[in-house]
């Protein structure tokens, strides 16, 4: 029974760890090797782009998680259950949902390429830079670009643009909610409600469903009210609700400072005593949990908690003022990034040797298997080991709370 409620109780307990893929991010070997490495590392949640395939290789990874179960026991670390699959939606312009473009060939010669510098998912590349992989191809990868825009700055000529798209209820009724979901996440902002509330009539009649709907929504003047208004749209809820408080969004990766921004915006939303768990996002980073800590805002081994999973889902700790979890993006994807990328070395150097055969049926069954993290243990349980020293910070929590 407690398997079957856990990512429940974690919301409950203040020990939720989610663990965002990107909304525009669908290149799905990395999809599916940051899930499989997270789920065993203890993750809650996998916040995947609201597309078939990257569900897919987020609901493969958690089913080789599980078969992996008892080795991540016996290697220590804290996979309890199979996470939620989450996928983020938007009800309007929204910088989760975009990808950066350009026309390389109006780029100048003599340009120090600052774009390709920046870019955190190295998503922009130039052909002689690509180690024989697209030996023809310079600009945009569109499947890494996961709209940070970093880039759209730094252009000298200023020659990147942003192409923006919003989700469609025909395609979230027809292609996402049929997957089999367990949760949603609505990107909207302040003044948004007509579109909020056109969005919502798609998933409404599936919301009995799921077992989680977050909305995420970025600080502004009459947010509270704006919120309350939202609240006002989708009750009553069947199921749990989060406040992900998105500070400062896709930039955790960049330094300590930019967790202070959600950290400011949970206190607010806490402080406004609305139904509904509150989450930090957006700048979240290795620092935001002893920031949190620091400002009384996480429930410690001390504070009492409803034990029984299948009770007041509406009524959570933050109506004692404690934020109930964090989701780590950017900082995630980027922390394990080394060892991914020696994966894709290693996935490198095969594809050469199996050139040389001619059985071409092999070639494919091999070249389809050397991208999946679980091939080499070694260095899947390396990375394991590297996600769970960020999981590992908000369970603490809930290791001291069984301890009390």
């Amino acid at each position: 029974m407690r398997e079957r409620y856990y990512p429940l109780n974690s919301l409950k307990e203040g020990h939720w760890f989610k663990l965002i893929c990107g909304a525009s991010f669908q290149h799905l070997p990395t999809v599916r090797n940051l899930t499989l490495a997270y789920t065993l590392a203890g993750a809650d949640c996998i916040d995947v782009a609201a597309d078939p395939a990257a569900i897919a290789a987020a609901k493969e990874a958690v089913k080789v998680a599980s078969q992996l179960k008892s080795w991540a026991k016996h290697q220590g670390f804290d996979y309890q259950a199979r996470p939620w699959i989450m996928v983020s939606i938007n009800d309007g312009e929204d910088p989760h949902f975009r990808k950066a473009e350009f026309d390389p060939t109006i780029c100048p010669t003599d340009c120090w390429r600052p774009c390709e510098k920046v870019c955190p998912a190295e998503a922009i590349v130039f052909s002689e830079n690509r180690d024989g992989v697209r030996p023809d191809y310079s600009g945009v990868i569109d499947e890494l670009c996961y709209g940070c825009g970093r880039c759209l700055s730094v252009c000298p000529n200023q020659l990147i643009q942003a192409r923006s798209y919003v989700s469609t209820p025909s395609s979230i009724a027809s292609l996402v909610l049929p997957t089999g979901v367990d949760a949603i996440e609505i990107h909207t902002q302040v003044g948004r409600e007509t579109d909020f509330q056109r969005l919502w009539k798609s998933i409404k009649p599936w919301v009995n469903e799921l077992k989680l709907i977050a909305i995420s929504c970025p600080d502004g003047e009459g947010l509270i009210e704006y919120l309350y208004s939202l609240y006002e749209i989708i009750s009553p809820l069947p199921c749990a609700l989060i406040w992900q408080t998105d500070g400062k969004p896709m930039s955790g990766d960049i330094g300590a400072g930019t967790t202070v921004a959600t950290i400011k915006l949970s206190q607010k939303v806490l402080d406004a005593g609305l139904p509904g768990y509150v989450q930090l996002a957006g700048g979240t980073n290795n620092y935001t949990i002893a920031k949190l800590m620091a400002a009384g805002l996480l429930a410690n081994k001390n504070q009492e908690q409803d034990k029984d999973p299948t009770n007041n889902l509406n009524t959570p700790i933050s109506e004692n003022k404690f934020v109930a979890g964090v989701a780590y993006g950017s900082y995630a994807r980027v922390l394990l990034s080394p060892i991914l990328e020696k994966l894709e070395k290693m996935h490198k150097s095969q594809l050469k040797a199996i050139e040389y055969t001619k059985d071409v049926n092999q070639n494919q069954s091999q070249n389809s298997q050397l991208t999946k993290l679980e091939t080499v243990p070694e260095i899947l349980w390396e990375t394991v080991s590297l996600a769970n020293s960020l999981v590992s910070q908000i369970k603490r929590l809930e290791i001291g709370k069984s301890l009390n």
